[in-house]
C-alpha cells in the first residue's frame, strides 16, 4: 500500500496541517499516558483539557464551541472500520503514526464501503492536523514497532454513550455513539457490539 503524507496534495481533500500551535506542553502532558498493547481510547481528559492549547483550540478551530480532549494510544495494523462525525476533529501526533482514511462520499446507497478506496497518510510526530467531517477514519496505525499516541479533539460529548435508542434504518443503522457514524468489518469484534457491517473488502493491514 502507498503511505503518503499528510504534506502531499492527496491529503487536501481529506484535512490540512495545522499551524501556528504550539503543542510542546499537550505533547509533554501526553507522555503520562499509557500506551498498551492494543488500543485505548478516552474521550476527554481534564489533565489535558486544562492546557492553554485547550482554549486555543476551542475559539480558533471550533468557534468557541463547546470541545473535548483525549486520547487513542496503543498498537494496530489493520484497519477494522471507518466512522465519521458532523463536525471536523483534530488530531495531534505524539508519535509518528499512519491513518488510514477514505471520503464519505464514496459510501454507497446501502452504506456499504469498498476498502479498496482508503489511502494512508504518515503523520509525523509534533505534527496538528485538521481531519474533515467527510473524512472516514478510525483508530490510528503504527508506524514504528513502539506503538503510537494520538491526541483527539472533537465537540464536547462526542463518541459517549447514546442516550436514544434509534430504529435501524438507512444511515440511522450506521449511529454507533454520539456524533459517530460507524461501519465495521466482519472481521472485526464491531458486530457483537451491535454495530453496522459494511466494509466490502479487504480489511487493510499496513503490515
Amino acid at each position: 500500500m502507498i503511505i503518503r503524507k499528510v504534506t502531499d496534495k492527496e491529503f487536501k481533500k481529506y484535512g490540512q496541517v495545522l499551524k501556528n500551535y504550539d503543542c510542546f506542553e499537550l505533547i509533554e502532558k501526553m507522555k503520562e499516558t499509557p500506551l498498551p498493547s492494543d488500543v485505548i481510547y478516552e474521550p476527554s481528559v481534564k489533565d489535558l483539557e486544562v492546557l492553554k492549547i485547550a482554549e486555543e483550540l476551542r475559539v480558533r478551530e471550533f468557534g468557541e464551541l463547546p470541545i473535548q480532549i483525549g486520547y487513542c494510544n496503543g498498537n494496530n495494523h489493520v484497519l477494522n472500520a471507518v466512522e465519521y462525525h458532523r463536525s471536523s476533529e483534530i488530531n495531534v501526533a505524539v508519535t509518528d503514526l499512519i491513518l488510514l482514511i477514505g471520503y464519505q462520499q464514496d459510501i454507497e446507497e446501502d452504506f456499504t464501503y469498498n476498502t479498496s478506496k482508503i489511502e494512508a497518510f504518515f503523520v509525523p510526530a509534533g505534527t496538528a492536523i485538521e481531519v474533515y467531517a467527510t473524512t472516514l477514519h478510525y483508530a490510528p496505525c503504527n508506524a514504528n514497532d513502539d506503538g503510537f499516541k494520538c491526541v483527539v479533539v472533537l465537540p464536547k460529548d462526542t463518541n459517549l454513550t447514546l442516550e436514544n435508542k434509534i430504529e435501524k434504518i438507512g444511515e440511522d443503522a450506521l449511529l454507533f455513539a454520539k456524533n459517530k457514524w460507524l461501519i465495521g468489518h466482519k472481521d472485526s469484534t464491531l458486530g457483537d457490539q451491535g454495530a453496522f457491517i459494511g466494509l466490502i473488502g479487504e480489511n487493510i493491514s499496513i503490515k
